[in-house]
């Protein structure tokens, strides 16, 4: 099945990059919120690696997590990865993501103003 949408889209210098999900290329999910973010940001890191861009030109991230108290797991894999300053933030505790293993979805903003 297609996906339904693309998973970087470009407007006036700004990337938007899809919410990305823990999912591997082999179907499995890590079990924690942490290891699960640590994926999730590589898969966003990916995304953006494609369109010439990094993590160090996200201006905005939006964190979605079933279980708020995966927040200091999620938030230690996170400073590992994001470089300063930090972007600006969103965090939305919600009651399930599309598959009932996903503890962490996250969507990322960057800015890269055309040369």
């Amino acid at each position: 099945m297609a996906a339904i949408f693309e998973h970087l889209r470009e407007a006036g210098g700004f990337l938007f990059v899809s919410g990305q999900t823990p999912l591997t290329p082999t179907g499995e999910v890590p079990e924690g919120g942490g290891e699960q973010a640590a994926l999730v940001m590589e898969k966003v890191a990916a995304v953006l690696a494609e369109a010439g861009s990094s993590l160090e030109d996200v201006v905005k991230v939006t964190y979605f997590l079933t279980d708020i108290g995966d927040l200091a797991a999620v938030r230690t894999a996170l400073d590992a990865v994001l470089p300063h300053p930090r972007p600006a933030a969103s965090l939305v505790e919600v009651s399930a993501l599309v598959d009932p293993r996903f503890r962490v979805e996250i969507e990322a903003t960057a800015y890269r103003p055309h040369p």
